[in-house]
């Protein structure tokens, strides 16, 4: 299990592997719009479980997006009832206003990368450094890999690069999850593909059938989906094993 601390200065979930495995390298692990909620933290654990020392910080919080609100959002989006959705439509729009102001981005790029510093500073991390991020963290993986490169891997799960993203300037490889339902990133996807290219970049885009956005989130039992989650997982771990087991480009 993890625990709450502030490496660098930022507010963030820390997750370590047990005592006897060996560390296979460090991941910054980034939330989805909803915050650092106990989905996140119990994807954190299950990283560590599995040889990463995870550091998932809380870029929400600072702008009023709490676990309790996210999960308090999450549930509005999703309600079954159409009365509940629509009235909660103007309380979405203000709680996450503050995501879309004028230096938001820059700020969060900043905390993203005191979190690769935090692990740049583990000897056992050796310089073994990579991002996983869903939803909004997904398109902020793209952002990480693109500001940093120390960053030697990056997987983002339903996401695309924001636009000021510079993509000539990633290095790591990455690999896109998508479903195939996820109409407007799917839509989006074959630019994103184009521009990867263009820059030389290593890109893989995994696009699941019959799914849609959120399909690896357990906790909403209207996008997951397990057999997609399971393959996605699995598919994450050989990948990032595989690119940080590699020498450094």
């Amino acid at each position: 299990m993890g625990h709450r601390a502030d490496p660098g200065g930022v507010e963030a979930y820390l997750a370590d592997p047990p005592g006897d495995r060996p560390v296979e390298g460090g991941l910054v692990l980034i939330h989805e719009i909803w915050g650092l909620v106990d989905h996140i933290t119990d994807v954190a654990d299950r990283f560590a479980a599995e040889g990463f020392r995870v550091v998932a910080p809380d870029l929400l919080g600072p702008v009023g997006i709490g676990p309790h609100l996210g999960v308090e959002l999450q549930e509005i989006l999703f309600s079954d009832d159409e009365r509940v959705r629509s009235e909660g439509q103007p309380r979405l729009r203000a709680a996450l206003a503050p995501t879309r102001a004028p230096g938001f981005s820059g700020e969060a790029i900043a905390s993203l990368r005191s979190c690769v510093d935090a692990l740049a500073a583990m000897p056992d991390v050796d310089g073994r450094i990579g991002v996983v991020g869903f939803c909004f963290g997904g398109t902020y993986s793209f952002a990480l890999a693109a500001a940093d490169p120390r960053v030697r891997v990056a997987v983002p799960f339903y996401g695309a690069p924001p636009e000021a993203t510079d993509v000539a300037a990633i290095r790591a490889p990455v690999l896109g999850f998508y479903g195939r339902k996820d109409e407007r990133l799917v839509a989006a996807l074959p630019a994103v593909v184009s521009a990867m290219a263009d820059a030389g970049v290593h890109f893989e885009a995994q696009v699941y059938e019959g799914v849609g956005h959120a399909f690896f989130n357990d906790t909403n039992r209207h996008t997951y989906d397990a057999a997609t989650a399971a393959d996605a997982w699995h598919r994450t771990l050989a990948f990032l094993r595989t690119a940080l087991s590699a020498p450094p480009a």
